[in-house]
């Protein structure tokens, strides 16, 4: 952009036909060169010279986007709601930043989720009013479950008069913050708040399965399971903790605004209200002493598909909305005041386009749902049955959408957008691949197409799967939109996508020193491959019912300080590994975390099997209702049955050796002490076949898939000889948690 174009506009005025009339063809022509190089040469010095520095701008505003006709129709739930009342105001908050070259504008809005025609639209209406190109305006919806409803979603429909309403308030937030355009500085922050996010998505016990409104008992994974339910036996996924600020403030040191971004769904708030989102504005604009002036706080929504504020492990929290608001504000206030401002950065943003398939009804579905739809007529639905019939229409005559993605870059940060509510372990992979650090994602933006799983959890079914406008999108479109937005960074940041590295801790260390033939960590993020840590290239395969990224067992000595070391549910998978010549001796080394209670059925869960070609198999186990609830077996014949008991939803560590057909020793949390025994071979251990042949590992089950394993595995080796009893007992202490500091 030249440095001034008022004079750049004054040469093309008044050169060449003016100048010619007065002097000579061959003059006139001389004369413009020099001008135009002169103006060129003084814009290149603005820019380059530090006596003219490069100037960032920015500008703020809020809108009230209340509604202002009731009552208005409310979504956000099964059925449609109406409320007469509007609590506390919704606002369309916005941002606008400029670099000198390129200015983009960032808006959030009080609502639950907002169509892309209706963003659309607003976004032509700013660029008539700013010039900010359409591609360069982002624009999200907050996800109070307590605003009119702006789109038509599972039971309910859109309000007409709100509809109509708010396009033109959306770009009135961005023309007023394009006219607060100010000099500025930036500069953001990230902070981690573990203790207000929580998985609200549980795997449930194989005996407890949800019906879904088919009338099919199949999820095996919910939301909401309430406070230590029974029935629930663990998160499906990982939390995102991270609170990450973006603050601009004059050269002088005003705030001008605050957009912050944390993954946790809304907390819940009578209609017509913002929710939490809301309060938390109020709070930032005390904490930074901004009350009553031209102060800007936003919170946008993260990763939150899977995420909730309640702690469902954890008895009831008898938290209030306004103390949640408060201490989520303390949190990013903490993060705002460390912040290092800059003068200057520069702006990057890039739009994609994504065309996914949906979901769509088979012929048996339709033949279900068609009856139902015909006999509600023009009613809104009245019971769940009744909301996925009219949903499964909906998708038979609109099987495919085009999704709008973007990416921004400020400086060295990296911001997506995508029009889904995103699982948080969706948000880590792009944190952990992204060019930029720190990278956040910003959840329902330009548009709202529902909910996308990553594969693996579609598997275990529950409400975010249920295919609905809210959830329709086909099996893959997770690790496509996923592409998609890396590939957008790249594009912005002008760099390649980072591979996430697992560090080995000292645990991990001490495994690989012992020489194992194969050795899973089991930190994967996603895909159907364990990855052979050994560097025999062993690399095992994970069957579904298997999800990614949990919290694996505590402590530094796995993956180093200041990090999570992570694990695998199974649910009901398994994940098997051909190990080639492994002999009559080897041992097999892993952590454990079971989910059930020792009497849930006749065996708790079978932790390993080995096979080779049929002929001879080993098997450990945790014994049930049938034979030694709790204790370690093994299914040597006679099977031997340990002393032990094992604790569900505690990390065990187990070693099995065998020195030759006849020795073996099952190792406990780094003692001996369960069995050690010299076994004398049943006619069928001399079946077994000769060293060289091929075994067949399976984790988490049995050939059988009889009693399949529930809970966590991890860190999973084998060797091919027995381990010495001081080998075991250093990779234990290396792995073990610290003792508790005694008074």
């Amino acid at each position: 952009m030249p440095s001034n174009p008022g004079k750049v506009a004054l040469i093309r005025r008044s050169t060449c036909p003016e100048v010619s009339s007065i002097m000579k063809p061959r003059s006139a022509v001389i004369l413009c060169l020099v001008v135009v190089s002169a103006l060129r040469n003084e814009g290149r010095a603005a820019e380059d010279t530090p006596a003219s520095p490069k100037v960032f701008r920015a500008g703020a505003a809020a809108i009230d986007v209340s509604p202002p006709k009731l009552p208005a129709i409310i979504n956000g739930s099964f059925l449609e709601q109406q409320a007469a009342k509007v609590h506390d105001t919704l606002n369309a908050r916005a941002l606008v930043l400029d670099d000198g070259t390129s200015r983009l504008a960032i808006v959030v809005v009080d609502s639950c989720m907002l169509p892309r025609d209706l963003i659309d639209k607003a976004k032509l209406l700013a660029q008539d009013r700013t010039q900010i190109p359409v591609e360069h305006i982002l624009v999200s919806a907050t996800h109070t479950h307590s605003a009119p409803s702006a789109m038509g979603a599972l039971g309910t429909r859109p309000d007409a008069d709100y509809v109509a309403f708010l396009p033109g308030r959306i770009a009135d937030s961005i023309a007023l913050a394009n006219e607060n355009l100010t000099p500025a500085q930036i500069g953001w922050s990230l902070i981690d708040d573990p203790d207000h996010t929580h998985c609200r998505r549980w795997v449930r016990r194989p005996d407890k399965l949800i019906v879904d409104p088919f009338g099919d008992a199949t999820a095996r994974a919910h939301m909401h399971p309430g406070y230590q339910n029974p029935d629930a036996i663990a998160p499906s996924g990982p939390v995102d903790p991270g609170l990450s600020v973006l603050a601009v403030r004059t050269p002088e040191g005003r705030p001008i605004a605050l957009l912050a971004n944390y993954s946790m769904h809304y907390f819940g708030a009578p209609a017509v209200s913002a929710d939490y989102f809301g309060r938390f504005a109020t709070e930032m604009s005390k904490l930074v002493g901004a009350q009553g002036k031209s102060f800007v706080a936003i919170m946008s929504q993260g990763t939150s598909g899977d995420q909730h504020w309640m702690g469902y492990s954890q008895p009831k929290d008898p938290i209030t909305i306004d103390a949640y608001a408060a201490a989520v504000a303390n949190k990013a206030h903490a993060a705002w005041q460390s912040i290092t401002y800059r003068a200057w950065v520069s702006l990057a943003m890039a739009e994609t386009r994504l065309t996914l398939r949906r979901r769509v009804p088979d012929e048996r579905r339709l033949a279900w749902a068609r009856p139902i739809v015909d006999a509600m007529g023009d009613r809104p639905p009245k019971t769940l049955p009744e909301v996925y019939a009219k949903e499964a229409i909906f998708l038979h005559e609109d099987p495919e959408r085009e999704l709008k993605l973007q990416a921004i870059r400020i400086g060295d940060l990296g911001i997506t957008a995508i029009p889904n509510e995103v699982y948080a372990l969706t948000g880590l992979k792009i944190k952990a691949q992204s060019p930029l650090t720190p990278t956040f994602t910003i959840e329902l933006a330009n548009g709202s197409e529902g909910y996308i799983p990553p594969p693996e959890q579609h598997a275990l079914g529950g409400y975010t799967t249920w295919p609905a406008r809210t959830a329709a999108l086909e099996v893959q479109a997770e690790p496509k939109i996923l592409e998609a937005v890396l590939g957008l960074l790249e594009k912005v940041s002008g760099q390649p996508r980072r591979t996430p590295q697992q560090t080995h801790g000292a645990y991990a260390k001490a495994v690989l020193a012992s020489r194992p033939v194969a050795y899973w960590r089991l930190g994967e993020m996603s895909g159907n491959k364990a990855v052979d840590a050994s560097g025999h290239h062993r690399d095992a395969s994970s069957e579904k019912c298997v999800v990614f990224y949990l919290e694996g067992p505590p402590g530094p000595g796995f993956s180093g300080p200041g990090t999570i070391n992570r694990a695998p549910h199974f649910a009901g998978g398994r994940i098997e590994a051909r190990l080639p010549a492994l002999g009559s001796s080897y041992s097999v080394e892993l952590w454990f975390w079971n989910g059930l209670p020792n009497e849930a059925r006749d065996v708790t869960g079978v932790l390993f099997w080995i096979g080779a070609n049929g002929a001879e198999t080993e098997m450990l186990a945790i014994g049930g209702s049938k034979s030694s609830p709790g204790c370690l077996i093994q299914s040597t014949s006679p099977p031997l049955v340990g002393i032990g008991h094992i604790d569900p939803k505690t990390w065990h560590h187990i070693v099995l050796t065998r020195a030759d057909d006849r020795h073996r020793t099952l190792y406990l949390d780094g003692k001996p002490t369960v069995w050690s025994i010299t076994h004398s071979p049943a006619p069928s251990d001399e079946k077994r076949p000769a060293a060289g042949n091929d075994k067949r590992l399976l984790l988490g089950g049995a050939a059988d898939g009889v009693a399949n394993f529930e809970g966590k595995l991890d860190e999973a080796a084998v060797y091919d000889r027995a381990l010495s009893a001081q080998e075991v007992i250093a990779h234990y202490q290396a792995g073990a948690p610290p003792e508790p500091r005694q008074p």
